[in-house]
């Protein structure tokens, strides 16, 4: 049992690393599905009566999916269930394009936010961000460097900023109600790499559990040794799966040497 745990966080940790972002395939569009819904269970995501994502908890970002072009039928239902049926949209795919599909509002009024992805990767000394604002509590606010510019101006609920190109390096963020200096959310030390795509979603509820956060996820990237994060705090699930991986790579060379030696 504790092996195959252990398996499962591997794969998981395996799809995340190879998840590697690049463009579409000609032919086909690619989905991925973020879970911004704070008070809303685990769910399925199924596609054209087809399980595509399972148990995706609060705060996750999937990995692009290729599906093909056309009309998809998206339903979203708790984990391991069939009904209710929290979210039923129809999405109309575009072959080479990538979209996000985000489950956004508390459980009573949830509803899905659909995005058509720009991961045409930056040229230079740059990487490009985009914010979406998925806190349901949360008024209009502007994004800022502390200290510095306003990078996102006046961003309501289940609205997005547009991409924006800013130089490398590692900044100290806030989120402030909009309008004002008034800081709602400070996040420190946001590495932005050149050529890589990001987006910084506010999930959570503001003076309830659970917390208003950011979380940064990186969409496209030309960097080999930049791995996608793909859920949880920024930073904070991915390192976690790779040690996990790794305990479960000295698990099994151990028990193969070990049958190997009964072999003998």
């Amino acid at each position: 049992m504790a092996l195959r745990w252990m398996v499962a966080l591997l794969s998981l940790a395996l799809v995340a690393v190879s998840a590697h972002p690049v463009a579409a395939q000609a032919g086909r569009a690619r989905v991925r599905v973020v879970h911004a819904s704070p008070d809303a269970p685990a769910v399925d995501v199924i596609v054209n009566n087809v399980p595509a994502f399972r148990n995706i908890a609060f705060k996750w970002v999937t990995a692009y999916a290729p599906l093909a072009p056309g009309r998809a039928a998206v339903q979203v239902v708790p984990a391991g269930a069939t009904q209710p049926v929290v979210i039923d949209a129809a999405l109309d795919l575009r072959a080479g394009a990538d979209y996000t599909v985000i489950a956004t509002g508390r459980l009573a009024g949830i509803a899905p936010l659909v995005l058509m992805d720009d991961n045409t990767l930056p040229v230079g000394n740059r990487a490009h961000v985009r914010f979406v604002h998925a806190s349901p509590n949360a008024p209009a606010v502007d994004i800022a460097v502390k200290g510095g510019p306003v990078l996102f101006q006046n961003i309501a609920f289940r609205q997005v900023g547009t991409y924006t190109p800013v130089p490398a390096g590692t900044y100290d963020l806030e989120v402030r109600v909009a309008g004002t200096n008034t800081v709602a959310l400070e996040v420190p030390q946001v590495r932005l790499s050149a050529g890589t795509v990001y987006t910084v979603y506010a999930v959570g509820l503001v003076g309830e559990q659970p917390a208003l956060e950011a979380l940064l996820s990186v969409d496209a990237t030309d960097q080999p040794q930049q791995l996608p994060r793909t859920g949880g705090a920024v930073g904070a699930v991915l390192p976690l799966l790779l040690a996990l991986g790794a305990i479960l790579i000295v698990a099994w060379r151990y028990g193969y040497r070990a049958r190997l030696r009964g072999l003998a």
